[in-house]
């Protein structure tokens, strides 16, 4: 039988599949992001995106990847992750495409990383996240990616109530 591997995952699956070698202070200040973040993956398993569970969408009209200066709208990428031999890393870039752009301050806080831990994977800069530059990582993460909103709390409650009435 082939396994099939899911494309959008949550923190705590993420941390489950690749955080063996994380340390607990690392995986608490991933799990953070859990409750408006989740993870999308493409071409590479290990190679995951930030993304708003909401999927909120902003003007991308001076988007690299508008190819004319037509009103668009797509959802922001809040960072990449990479794991690389058991390794965290984040990633210089985030995915774009004709649904996705990098949202404003991700490259920022690529660049105020120390980059004593960098390596180059799959065409991508990585630098490595520990002890010493997650909090940095995820409140910045935090301060760029907004808040759900009630109506989306509404909903993911009324999820759980009738789940637990079954």
């Amino acid at each position: 039988m082939k396994y099939k591997r899911k494309n959008s995952i949550s923190i705590k699956t993420f941390i489950e599949e690749f955080g063996e070698g994380f340390s607990e202070h690392v995986k608490e200040k991933l799990m953070e992001l859990d409750s408006r973040s989740f993870l999308t993956r493409k071409e590479f398993e290990n190679r995951l995106d930030i993304k708003h569970v909401e999927h909120l969408k902003y003007d991308s009209s001076n988007s690299l990847m508008d190819s004319d200066s037509t009103k668009s709208t797509k959802e922001y990428a809040y960072g990449e992750f990479e794991v690389v031999e058991g390794d965290l890393y984040l990633s210089e870039k985030c995915l774009e495409s004709k649904e996705f752009i990098e949202a404003p301050g991700v490259g920022n806080m690529y660049n105020e990383l120390d980059s004593h831990d960098m390596i180059e994977d799959n065409g991508r800069n990585l630098k490595k996240l520990n002890e010493n530059n997650i909090d940095y990582v995820v409140d910045t993460i935090l301060s760029i990616c907004p808040e759900v909103s009630q109506k989306y709390l509404d909903i993911v409650k009324g999820m759980v109530e009738r789940s637990n009435n079954r």
